[in-house]
């Protein structure tokens, strides 16, 4: 990702303006796994803390169900589309009273990939101006709407592929990771594809995978037009 290309979500985003909207800023990051959303969402939020905007930068990881519930040996695509994420609860309990209210402290249960059971996790947050909000299958329909602006990764399945087989993050081996993004995440994004159409209703698309736009990759894209 060139340097800068941070810069061209906020272009008309300035201090005052964040101020005048009286609640904060939802800025959603999504794409499919493996589309490099953490990456993208390290570099926008160190843009906004050097101008000096409050941010909160909240993963949706946390808020899995526990394997027994989103994997299922019957239609596992669907089941993980439908049942990876406690999205209900974590947009009623943290992001939407965040906010509104620009300040939170709240004590959830929080899943990592690999954990059998929940932990508890303190979310504290104090006069934020802009959350960062970054993880799957934030645009489906339902959750659409409580974005202010909502950006999505573009990438291949390929090149995604490469990425997961490298990073070995459940700590499986690399026959496993590719049946597993095979036979449920990627088939889960196609459904996610189908029923909510996310890259559609984005209102930018920044493409991080050079096999996609050689030519433009790592530039923000709206309306047609690469900005940097």
């Amino acid at each position: 990702m060139k340097p800068d290309s941070s810069s061209g979500i906020f272009d008309e985003v300035t201090s005052r303006e964040i101020e005048r909207w009286g609640s904060a800023i939802l800025v959603g990051i999504s794409g499919i796994d493996g589309s490099g959303k953490g990456y993208v969402t390290r570099k926008v939020i160190s843009r906004l803390e050097r101008t000096g905007v409050r941010t909160a930068s909240i993963n949706v990881d946390g808020w899995l169900n526990l394997p027994a519930v989103r994997f299922s040996g019957k239609r596992p695509a669907e089941r993980f589309y439908e049942k990876a994420l406690r999205l209900d609860e974590m947009f009623e309990k943290l992001v939407l009273p965040l906010k509104r209210h620009r300040s939170i402290r709240i004590v959830a249960d929080f899943a990592e990939e690999t954990m059998t059971s929940y932990r508890r996790h303190a979310y504290e947050y104090e006069d934020v101006d802009v959350i960062v909000l970054e993880g799957i299958y934030l645009f489906k329909r339902e959750y659409r709407e409580c974005f202010d602006l909502r950006l999505w990764i573009d990438c291949s399945f390929e090149t995604a592929l490469a990425r997961a087989v490298a990073r070995a993050q459940e700590g499986l081996a690399p026959e496993e990771t590719i049946s597993a993004y095979r036979t449920i995440y990627f088939p889960a994004q196609e459904i996610h594809f189908e029923r909510d159409d996310p890259k559609g209703s984005a209102h930018l698309v920044l493409s991080n995978d050079e096999t996609l736009m050689p030519e433009t990759a790592h530039e923000w894209v709206t309306g047609g037009e690469a900005h940097v």
